[in-house]
């Protein structure tokens, strides 16, 4: 069957990666559910590369409202390095564009309030836009006024008229979950101010090549971005790309600046990370090699890790509930034989089973309670904040466990 790229129509040919089929990775299910376990689904994983536009994307695309609805269980307070990380965000961009109680921010996915909370701390007005009911409400609470919505060109007018016409729009890691990404960025168009600013922030495609971070696929990431890709969205949008920041980020991301056509004056960073996707070549099928035997060198390592640990009587689990972790347990083949219990911050995914490998997640205070021999860290881009928090583990000749780029103990 020919495929046809969500951006452009030209037809799919070349493919980036093939998991095979997994359940959604947001999808917790209720333990002790016998009927939701008999009723979970699986979708096939596959990431295909556009040859006319660039776009890395899933060939399947599952309904948004299948996967932001209130049950959806990400929360972004509960990574304290990405509110920080969002702090920071605030007070660079009030420092560079000036803001202040004149002007206007709005978040499109703004989820439970984790940005926005500080420019409403700094007196500047906000809006959030969030289509997870729940995340929009413990947003209201922290004092942010969320509209529970997608985002789109229909809804940018509606808000526009309404008098929420954007000096700052953010979208963190947003651009990669919308299925129509045309009409998303419309959108903005149409909410910006002539003389406002949109920054978009997204794993860089370049580094999910680089690091083999096959685990940051799931059903709710359609796309898998680049600058090359993104430059093009944007000009058909009738906007543009007017500077550039690497960020640590998710295993290394871009923010891209974004505004009116000829509105802001070109960064340094525009140019040296296109010439970084140049040298790449992934404006070119070359820069696409296929993952699948990396991926599959690294699965095999963790399976015989587990199978070790298993023959010497020793207990794994894991930290982070995460949905890239999701992705990596059900590629690898991994369940509730092979990883005791997994722990998370998040009360909303304590008390469940993971998606597809159906062990059981619990409060962090579990890892004292239970004393395993390893914990594997499942969202290594926060390793080194879930080592300073668990720590203890240490006192009892514990050690941590990541899998991606290679297998590492210790």
């Amino acid at each position: 069957m020919t495929r046809s790229c969500r951006f452009c129509n030209a037809a799919l040919t070349q493919t980036l990666v093939d998991l095979g089929e997994t359940p959604l990775a947001n999808s917790y299910l209720p333990a002790g559910d016998a009927g939701a376990l008999a009723a979970e689904r699986r979708f096939p994983l596959h990431v295909m590369v556009c040859n006319s536009c660039w776009l890395a994307q899933t060939t399947e695309t599952v309904p948004a409202d299948a996967i932001f609805s209130h049950g959806y269980a990400y929360l972004s307070s509960f990574s304290q390095g990405w509110v920080e990380h969002a702090r920071r965000y605030a007070t660079a961009m009030t420092a560079r564009f000036g803001l202040g109680p004149q002007s206007k921010v709005v978040e499109i996915a703004s989820n439970d309030g984790y940005l926005l909370q500080h420019f409403v701390g700094a007196g500047i007005p906000v809006l959030g836009v969030e289509p997870a009911g729940h995340a929009a409400s413990l947003a209201e609470a922290k004092g942010v006024p969320t509209l529970v919505a997608f985002f789109g060109e229909d809804t940018a007018r509606r808000l526009r008229a309404e008098g929420h016409g954007a000096d700052l729009m953010a979208a963190n890691n947003v651009l990669a979950h919308v299925p129509d990404i045309r009409d998303f960025a419309a959108g903005f168009r149409v909410l910006l101010n002539p003389e406002g600013v949109a920054t978009f922030e997204f794993p860089h495609l370049a580094r999910l090549i680089e690091q083999v971070q096959f685990d940051t696929i799931y059903h709710e990431h359609y796309s898998y971005l680049s600058l090359t890709f993104v430059r093009r969205l944007m000009d058909e949008a009738g906007l543009e790309v007017f500077d550039v920041e690497r960020l640590p980020t998710h295993g290394g991301s871009l923010r891209v600046f974004v505004g009116h056509k000829g509105a802001h004056q070109p960064g340094p960073g525009l140019a040296e990370v296109a010439a970084e996707e140049t040298r790449l070549k992934l404006d070119q099928a070359a820069g696409y090699a296929d993952l699948a035997g990396q991926v599959a060198a690294i699965t095999s390592a963790f399976r015989a890790f587990v199978a070790r640990a298993r023959e010497e009587g020793k207990t794994v689990a894991g930290y982070g509930a995460a949905a890239k972790g999701n992705t990596f347990l059900n590629v690898a083949g991994i369940g509730a034989d092979d990883i005791a219990f997994v722990v998370d911050r998040n009360p909303e995914k304590q008390a469940t089973l993971l998606p597809g490998s159906h062990i059981p997640v619990f409060a962090p205070e579990e890892i004292a309670a239970r004393r395993p021999d390893y914990l594997v860290i499942l969202p290594w881009n926060i390793a080194a904040e879930v080592r300073d928090q668990q720590a203890q583990i240490r006192t009892w000749g514990g050690e941590f466990v990541t899998a991606i780029p290679a297998l590492h103990i210790g």
